[in-house]
């Protein structure tokens, strides 16, 4: 309820945002009714769909499999351990799969959060002991009982349906000034050419509003993963974590949701879906000595 309350307080303060936009160029308002629903449509439709086929899309991009029946220790280990987390945070049991790939990672996805995937690499498997592990699969479980997948999905469908709005609002106030033509009747290749350049410039900030609240998420995960594991295996984990060779090789589709993102300096740091490792750690080791507590 508090993710959809939040998806419609926000959609009601991008509605209010554009009728300022419009009233300020003088933009004519009965001309917006079907560019917001276009805008809705499309800047909700592939958000909406991706989440929607997320579980199926990430295991044809990973070759996860999905452990039905553990065939050894390691894979019974794997699901009484997601079993006991998620019976802890109150969600669905989700499928617990295993995935090829050399370095540490694992990854949560799905639409619901009752019927939600936890994937790890068998590089994971290989490099980290039981305690760290369970960090990591109590960092997915939370990504999960925090709703994440489902809010980054409404999250970035506001987020396109403002860029398309906003480029062609302001596309055709540029294109009516230095055509002449102010009533906007017709459009040309100057306008087209122009909400390209807008939409181009606007989804780079878009994607910098995304991915600032993706590194807000890896705090909350990193946090919820401390509370379902202890803070210790949390920051051990993080620690083993900043011992990866090389970057992830998880596929795009999916690299937001894995536990170890990318590295990045200067501007670059504005579009990475994670934070540093070192801060993570930090904001861990910040809270203990709050609380006062080792866990």
């Amino acid at each position: 309820m508090t993710r959809i309350a939040l998806f419609l307080l926000t959609n009601l303060a991008v509605l209010a945002l554009a009728s300022v936009v419009m009233s300020l160029l003088g933009v004519n308002p009965s001309s917006m009714a079907g560019l917001l629903v276009m805008a809705a449509l499309f800047g909700f439709g592939g958000s909406i769909i991706s989440l929607l086929m997320s579980k199926w899309m990430a295991k044809r991009a990973t070759g996860a499999v999905v452990i039905d029946t553990p065939r050894n220790e390691a894979e019974q280990w794997l699901v009484q351990t997601v079993r006991r987390q998620a019976q802890a945070a109150g969600i669905g049991m989700p499928e617990v799969a295993v995935y090829e790939a050399p370095e540490i990672n694992a990854f949560a996805t799905g639409a619901n959060r009752n019927n939600a995937l936890v994937a790890v690499s068998t590089g994971l498997l290989r490099q980290m002991t039981q305690a760290e592990a369970e960090a990591v699969l109590g960092h997915e479980v939370s990504h999960i009982a925090n709703g994440d997948m489902v809010t980054m999905a409404l999250l970035q469908g506001v987020l396109n349906t403002f860029v398309i709005v906003l480029a062609r609002v302001v596309g055709g106030v540029i294109d009516s000034s230095l055509s002449g033509n102010r009533e906007g009747n017709s459009r040309g290749m100057a306008y087209y050419a122009i909400v390209f350049v807008l939409e181009m410039v606007l989804g780079l900030f878009a994607t910098m509003i995304a991915m600032w609240f993706s590194r807000r998420r890896e705090f909350r995960a990193d946090h919820g993963g401390a509370t379902l594991a202890g803070r210790q295996k949390m920051i051990a984990a993080l620690e083993r974590l900043s011992t990866n060779d090389g970057a992830s090789t998880l596929p795009s589709q999916v690299e937001a949701f894995g536990i170890n993102g990318g590295v990045g300096h200067g501007l670059k740091k504005l579009f990475l879906s994670h934070p540093p490792l070192p801060e993570r750690i930090a904001a861990l080791r910040a809270a203990q000595q709050r609380t006062g507590t080792v866990m």
